[in-house]
Formats: structure tokens, sequence, C-alpha cells
């Protein structure tokens, strides 16, 4: 037996469906005997030995996945290997993987381990036209990285999912060309009435007693909201991570697909406008930053993958405890800030409230106790180590760090028209006082209804080196997002100090960080501070309070803020003056008025 003893190496995913691409990973499943079992022999054995190689580097199990996978980069080459053990003492090496026979005797995490081999084979052999069939996948892949919404993990497209529902489309236009079927791709899937379930075939039932898809049988497949049915036994729903959010998020870029194709099929626009890429910090004036912190390099790689795929659980979380009225968008690319000394990266979901919703006044999207139910399920990794933290907090789309951005900075946004800074220059003239002033922008309506409470921020420490401002981060696990009423000496103080305090480098880093938002204000219509942003900004430009433009769009403040409270000051104590000013000009015009009653009537009675 010892002689005999083999296994088979198989490629699925992209790879094996021909529509790779440079960097992709290269999925790999390994076929083995019985007598070499998953657990023991493929985690810890296996694992021993490709830490021993050289050419092994970022070595990641993840035993506990739904299906079991050993991730690695060989040579610069990322790896995803899987392993299953068929019921043989010898594995054959012209196994046919598609014959349902080698499902016998076998666990669930192996039928799906072996699934993706046989799902790409059946993929293949349904199309009309393979050439066809992969050059319109490569294009929609790139269109939906671009789009981003490639991403299985976070309840978007991945792969799998991509391909059958290009596959469908091929099946419905089989003598289409690849053009045409990008075209109809988006005509189809905007139309399409979910949750009826795509599929390439018709499900298979089998003796073998392994679950299939099958709404009218099992309760849990009802809940699907997006089905899109493997072809290969058993038959599986391969998009059960779609959401309600992240339905509406690729409805959304679906619509927006079939509104360029049907510009590009009138001459109107060309093929480029279908690629521009998706502007994700500028979709949203919400959000919330999933900070992951680890002692090292390695920690971190597996701390954030455990979490990334729990990101998932927390848009369901929120949809749950909202009843649906608040939505999250899941941003599926993680970034690192390289000024940071410890070993940290960062995710973001948008926050969107639901289309339709009728904002009543009072109410209140809060999402604490959903956040604390969050973090303490992701504490419960089984690999946790000492230094692995996560931290969630709520930031402004004007308080997103600027490592997030592609050139290192926020990209400029339009200014307002400056006559809106000279009203707010001119009170004297106008005779507008301060309060007045707040008011308007108190009543001033959010533009998605999502205010936030951050008055109940608690602040939270990372286990980073001291001096590291990232250490500052403020955990949301006792905020919420509310719809509520702020005072007005709290909101003006919140209009010029946040925006004072975003210009120079080192306030910078003080507004990456919720702690400066906390400070600020206790609540603030997201709306209006938006609206605020070019007045508070162009007012410091103009009166030159230690305010310089710099080439990169940025602003920086030379007097690291004490001019942004002197000039708070100035304000308000202006404002003063104004409605004394007032007050005594009305008493004058009483005082007056009552002098010529008194001579009329003096002159009547004489």
């Amino acid at each position: 037996m010892v002689e005999d003893a083999n296994a088979v190496i198989l490629t699925f995913g992209s790879y094996r469906l021909g529509v790779h691409g440079p960097g992709a990973d290269l999925d790999t499943l390994c076929i083995g005997p019985s007598y070499v079992n998953r657990e023991e022999d493929f985690f810890y054995t296996l694992h021993d030995i490709l830490a021993n190689i050289e050419e092994v580097t970022e070595l990641q199990p993840i035993p506990d996945a739904h299906v079991p996978v050993m991730k690695f980069k060989f040579d610069g080459i990322s790896i995803d290997l899987l392993y299953a053990s068929i019921s043989r003492l010898i594995v054959p090496e012209d196994l046919d993987i598609s014959d349902v026979s080698v499902l016998h005797n076998v666990d669930e995490p192996t039928v799906r381990s072996l699934n993706g081999c046989r799902v790409a084979d059946q993929i293949l052999k349904l199309v009309p036209n393979v050439e066809h069939f992969r050059t319109t996948l490569r294009c929609l892949k790139f269109w939906a990285k671009r789009r981003g919404i490639y991403s299985n993990v976070t309840g978007f497209l991945g792969g799998v999912n991509l391909a059958l529902l290009v596959a469908r489309v091929c099946q419905f236009y089989p003598k289409a060309v690849p053009s045409m079927l990008v075209s109809r791709f988006f005509r189809v899937y905007t139309q399409w009435r979910w949750p009826t379930p795509v599929m390439l075939c018709p499900i298979e039932e089998n003796d073998l007693g392994f679950p299939v898809w099958h709404p009218g049988k099992n309760p849990r497949d009802r809940s699907h909201h997006m089905p899109i049915i493997t072809p290969a036994y058993p038959c599986m729903n391969s998009s059960y991570n779609v959401s309600m959010s992240t339905l509406r998020v690729m409805m959304e870029q679906f619509q927006y697909g079939n509104k360029i194709c049907g510009e590009i099929e009138l001459s109107k626009d060309c093929w480029k406008a279908l690629f521009e890429k998706y502007s994700f910090f500028e979709s949203y004036k919400n959000y919330l930053q999933v900070d992951v912190v680890a002692a090292d390099a390695d920690d971190l790689r597996s701390w954030k993958g455990w979490v990334e795929s729990r990101l998932r659980q927390l848009t369901l979380m929120i949809e749950r405890d909202t009843f649906g009225k608040l939505q999250c968008h899941p941003y599926h690319h993680e970034f690192v800030d390289t000024s940071r000394q410890c070993a940290h990266c960062a995710f973001f979901m948008g926050l969107h409230r639901k289309e339709g919703e009728v904002v009543q006044e009072g109410q209140q999207f809060d999402i604490r106790g959903t956040v604390e139910e969050f973090r303490h399920s992701v504490n419960m990794y089984m690999f946790w180590k000492p230094g692995m933290e996560i931290y969630v907090s709520h930031v402004r789309r004007r308080q997103i760090p600027c490592y997030v951005f592609p050139d290192g900075y926020k990209r400029s946004r339009p200014s307002r028209p400056t006559s809106q800074f000279e009203n707010c220059k001119s009170f004297h003239n106008n005779e507008v006082s301060v309060t007045e002033h707040v008011e308007r922008i108190r009543k001033r309506k959010n533009n998605d209804g999502v205010d936030v409470r951050e008055d109940a921020i608690v602040k939270r420490q990372y286990a980073c080196p001291p001096g590291d401002r990232l250490a500052r981060r403020n955990s949301l696990g006792t905020g919420g997002l509310s719809v509520e009423a702020v005072s007005d000496s709290q909101e003006l103080r919140s209009v010029e100090c946040n925006h004072l305090s975003n210009s120079g480098q080192d306030d910078l880093d003080r507004t990456e960080s919720p702690e400066a938002a906390s400070n600020s204000s206790v609540i603030t219509s997201v709306g209006s501070s938006e609206d605020i942003v070019s007045v508070s900004v162009a007012g410091c430009v103009e009166n030159s309070r230690g305010v310089e433009m710099m080439n990169n769009g940025r602003f920086e403040d030379t007097t690291y803020g004490n001019d942004s409270v002197t000039l708070v000051k100035n304000i308000v104590a202006s404002g003063n003056e104004v409605f004394q000013h007032e007050l005594q000009q009305q008493l004058q015009v009483l005082v007056f008025n009552f002098f010529l009653i008194f001579c009329y009537l003096f002159l009547f009675f004489n």
C-alpha cells in the first residue's frame, strides 16, 4: 500500500474554465485515498511539510471554512489548496471527477471540495460556444472588479457565480458574439425577478442522500435572495452569501451596465465608459470602518481573513435589527496605512437608508448592540492570539483617511458658490444673526436620512506602539445611528472646528480617528455638514488664518488648531455684537415713535 499510495492534483475555478489572468489565485484540489484524512494528515502533517519548503510563504490553514482550504504562495503564486479523501485505496491517474461514484461514502465538506471541479466541467459542457463564453466571462469579471461587486466572501459575485450567470445568457443567445452577450447580460439580469433561481439544467436527484437546493422542502433555502444553482449533483446555491443590501448594490450596477450598453448600441458612448471605476468613497455619507490589528504580519494575515469572512454577518445583523431600513455596502478591498508601525488593515462599509423609507422625527437606527454582538462573534476565533483586536467605528465621508485613495490624498471636490461664504462673512451688512444661521443649518435635511449619535462612543486603545495615532481609535460598540437634533452652539462648533482640523497633516491623523468627531460634536446632520465643507474652508483661506492651500488639494493648518478655536470665538462674539446692535436699533425706533405720538397728542389737545 505504501508503494502504491498516491494522490491526484486537479484545478478548478478560473484556471479550469480558462479565464484566469495575472495575479489570480490558482484553485487546486488534492484527491487522496481513504486512509489519508483531512483533519490530521492534511492540516497538520502536510502543513508542517509545506512550512519547511523555502518557496512556500504566507501559509494559512483555514480548516473551519465552509470549504476547508489551505492558502499559501508558492514561488510568489497564490494557491488555494483543497483536500478530498475518496473511498478508494488507490486514486487512479485518469480519475473521472464527473462520475457520481466519487461521492460514495464521503462527508459533506468533501462533497463541497469535489464540486469545484465537477461544476467547472459541467459549465463547459452546457455552454453552446466555449470561446464566446470565455471572452464574455473575462470581460464581465473585469467589469465586476471595477464596479466593486466581485467578492463572494462579502456577499457579492464570485468567480463561480459570475460564470453561471454568463453561461445562462449564452444558453439564451447561443449564436451571439461576445459583444452582444455582454449587452444581453445586463438586459437579462436587470429584468430578472429574483429570487427566481438561475439554473443551467434541471436539479438532479440521487439516492446518495445529499441535500440539494429545494425551497419547497428546505425552509432555509426560501430565505436566499439571489439563488444561482450549480449544475453538478448535489445542486447547491452558489450565492447563499448574498443579502438584501448586496443584492440592491448589484442590481444598481446591472442597471448602470444596461444603461451604458444601450448608449453604446446607439453610438452615444464607448466601451471604456462601461469599465469606469466605481467611486465607493464618494457614494455614501456614512461609513463603518472596521480596523483589524494583530501583533505581527503573520497573525494579521489569518486574523483579517477571519474578520473579512464575518463582515457578511455584520451586514445581516444590521438588516435584522433595523428591519431592513438601514442597508450596508461592504467594500471588498482592504486598506493599509503604510505610515503606521503596528500590523493592521481596515475594511469599510457604506451605510444607506432604504429607498422609499420615510424618516420620522426622532426615529433611530441604533446599532450599538448589533456591533457589540458582531465583535463578540468575531472574537470567538478558534486560532485567536494575544494582540488580535477588532475595532468598529463610524466615520463620515469627510473623515475618510487619505490612505484609502490611490494617490494618497482625497480627491478635490467642487466647492460651493462663494456667495455662501460671503453671506456668512457679512453678518453686519445683512443683519442676519448667528442663531438664525445655525438654525438654517440644523433644519437642512440629510440626503440619505442617516444621522449619527456620537455622544455615547467609548474610546478604546489599540495594542500599538506609543505615539501611533492609530491607537486612538474609538469603537462603535456603544455608538448608534439616530435622527435627532443638536444644539446651536454644538452645531456651529462642529461646522467650524471639524473642517479646520482636517487641514494639516497632524490634524489629518486626528480626522482619521472618530475621536476627533466625538470631541467636536454630539450629533451632526450629515447632509448639512457636507454642505458646509466649502463654506468653512473657503472662509479660512480668504481670511488667511494660518491655513494654506497645498498642491495636492489638501489644506494645512500652520497654527495647529489654535486659530480654529479663536475663529469660532470671534464668530460667536461678532454674532453677539450683531444681536446687541439689532436690539439697540429697535429700542431707538421705539423711543422715537413714542416721542412722535406724544407730540401729536400734545398738539391735538392744545
